[in-house]
């Protein structure tokens, strides 16, 4: 399924991507490295000069090193490109202040309250709000066990009640997790 049909001629302004890749290391430890870019399709002043059409406004990125608990233990990050050259790139250095957090323990929030407003770069810190899903989909298959035909563990896999798919009083548990699958009238 796609999108629809757009209902009028367009024509591309700006694109922004993200790209994480995740990395298993020897040390048993994982890096989530993370992307993320803004480019116009046309010639454009900034308040620092002008950008050429295709050229980054942003080229930030941010590397997350976790655990297998999913706890960060090392942060760094470093801009490309920048709007504003000599300032938005010594922002870096501050993002060492995710180190501690878990991507599965109140990260989002803990996130805001140590780099949101002047204490971070907006766009980092808004990258590093995707990065718990990420790691979960690193970590599926990899990490952790996801379909009842591997897993032989007794606790409820950890992606089940976490989605509209994946609910335990849904069709999609009771095809594919039938062991945790909860009818309507049980829950009651």
């Amino acid at each position: 399924m796609s999108l629809s049909n757009p209902v009028s001629r367009r024509a591309l302004r700006h694109t922004r991507a993200i790209d994480i890749q995740a990395f298993a290391r020897e040390d048993g430890l994982w890096d989530l490295d993370a992307h993320i870019t803004d480019i116009k399709s046309f010639d454009t002043m900034l308040a620092s000069g002008p950008r050429k059409a295709n050229e980054a406004l942003h080229d930030l990125w941010l590397r997350v090193t976790v655990d297998k608990q999913l706890t960060i233990v090392d942060a760094e990050a470093c801009s490309d490109a920048v709007p504003y050259p000599g300032h938005c790139d010594t922002i870096g250095p501050a993002y060492k202040a995710l180190i501690g957090l878990n991507l599965m323990k109140g990260f989002r929030q803990a996130v805001k309250e140590r780099l949101a407003g002047v204490h971070g770069c907006t766009h980092l810190t808004e990258l590093a709000q995707v990065l718990p899903t990420a790691a979960v989909q690193a970590f599926a298959n990899d990490v952790w066990p996801v379909n009842e035909r591997s897993s032989t563990a007794t606790e409820k896999p950890f992606q089940l009640d976490k989605c509209h798919a994946l609910k335990t009083d849904g069709g999609a548990v009771a095809e594919f997790y039938p062991r945790w699958s909860v009818n309507k009238t049980e829950a009651a």
